[in-house]
């Protein structure tokens, strides 16, 4: 058993969704509001504003740095002991660096930094991958949790990379989104024995209990901006070895993923089903994302309507 409970860095850490008015504007006090009551909820050990979840690709630079600050600002006045990490994405060194150092003025106490998106069309080699993670370290000197992208694209790292990664001391974490079951437990062990101190969570949304049960220290996920407390007990449980208790909460698991992620992986139309999920229940102002998404078909909404209330989860919308 692992001291996952001291660790700052081992447990629930919950990817934010972003509200936006009609017009497409920051909904500032919704996205307070959103945040005040995610970061009331005891069991949590941090908010990761500016994911995937939060629409990063659809926020302008000044935008991401204002939703940190909001975030950071939540914490702060909620009294929680929650690390604030902001995602970062950047095509080049210097823009990641730029974004992160916004970031860590903003509040931030770390970044989940993303591979550079080209490369998911273009490649790199791993001098490329593992420098990029270093000129972030040295040039914003700040806690960095590693996304790693799923073994299939053309950015995800190699276990060799992620040696090397690790040896960065401001590298903290990894977030480990292989999506390949065969390298999870070796990947996991490999990266454990060259440095034991090292957190390696999952964040695989649509498998959360299998990843959990055959090794991880936590998971930082989506799921867990929505139904955080779910995500707690069922997180808990195979952290504490207690498996009859990690399938008692699976049940409710299952098919509430089912329904929001409709039997994928998370991406762009799993954090609209998410996004307009929370908004049905009343526990988010808006049901809006950023262009180029386009509004959910009215069918698609009456279907999670439907599903939440079977679930019951009771829509007040």
């Amino acid at each position: 058993m692992n001291n996952w409970q001291e660790n700052p860095w081992m447990g629930v850490f919950a990817a934010t969704l972003c509200p936006f008015h009609e017009d497409e504007t920051l909904d500032k006090a919704g996205l307070r509001a959103y945040i005040r009551e995610l970061a009331g909820v005891p069991g949590l050990k941090g908010l990761v504003p500016n994911g995937h979840t939060g629409e990063i690709m659809g926020l302008r630079e000044k935008e991401r740095t204002e939703v940190t600050r909001i975030v950071a600002e939540e914490v702060a006045k909620s009294g929680m002991r929650l690390k604030v990490i902001s995602g970062v994405c950047g095509e080049g060194s210097l823009l990641a660096i730029d974004d992160a150092l916004a970031a860590k003025q903003a509040g931030a106490d770390g970044i989940l930094l993303m591979p550079p998106h080209h490369w998911l069309r273009f490649g790199r080699s791993s001098a490329e991958a593992v420098g990029f993670i270093a000129d972030v370290a040295e040039g914003a000197d700040i806690d960095i949790v590693i996304h790693q992208y799923p073994a299939w694209t053309r950015a995800g790292y190699t276990l060799k990379e992620m040696l090397e990664m690790v040896k960065i001391p401001q590298v903290k974490c990894i977030k480990m989104g292989t999506r390949d079951m065969a390298r999870w437990l070796w990947d996991y062990e490999q990266l454990k024995a060259a440095r034991p101190d090292l957190s390696i969570i999952t964040c695989h949304d649509e498998y959360l209990l299998p990843t959990l049960l055959e090794a991880g220290d936590g998971a930082l996920i989506g799921f867990a901006g929505f139904a955080p407390k779910l995500m707690i007990e069922l997180v808990h449980a195979c952290l504490e070895g207690d498996l009859p208790r990690a399938k008692k909460a699976q049940e409710t698991v299952a098919p509430l993923a089912r329904l929001i992620y409709n039997f994928g992986e998370p991406s762009s139309g799993a954090h609209q089903r998410m996004k307009v999920a929370k908004w049905l229940l009343g526990e988010i102002s808006s049901p809006v994302l950023r262009r180029p998404m386009r509004p959910l078909p009215e069918a698609e909404v009456q279907r999670l309507r439907d599903g939440l209330n079977a679930l019951g989860m009771k829509t007040i919308i």
